[in-house]
């Protein structure tokens, strides 16, 4: 058996703990995308490729405000204000 040694080991561990947290995401993801479906009927592409885009916190808030949709159009807005809350965010760090 080959001696591993102290960093070795961290650099292992810390591989395995990226490999669970983004297991993780996409699970959730996953999740996410079945509830809207579900919610709001079949989903297009490009709405997909946009919730997977969204980072983890974001994913977060859709997943709370996904109970409240009737529609489609209900989600389109919901990004769409995402999208336009993340630019404004985006244009004040950029001032800083």
């Amino acid at each position: 058996m080959r001696y591993v040694s102290t960093i070795e080991r961290q650099g292992i561990e810390q591989g395995i703990e990226q490999d669970i947290e983004q297991g993780k995401q996409e699970l959730g993801r996953s999740l996410i995308l079945r509830l809207l479906t579900r919610q709001v009927g079949e989903l297009s592409e490009s709405t997909v490729e946009q919730v997977n885009q969204l980072p983890v916190d974001a994913l977060e808030f859709l997943g709370e405000a996904l109970l409240d949709f009737d529609q489609m159009v209900d989600l389109n807005q919901w990004l769409t204000e995402y999208q336009q809350q993340a630019q404004t965010e985006d244009s004040k760090l950029q001032e800083d």
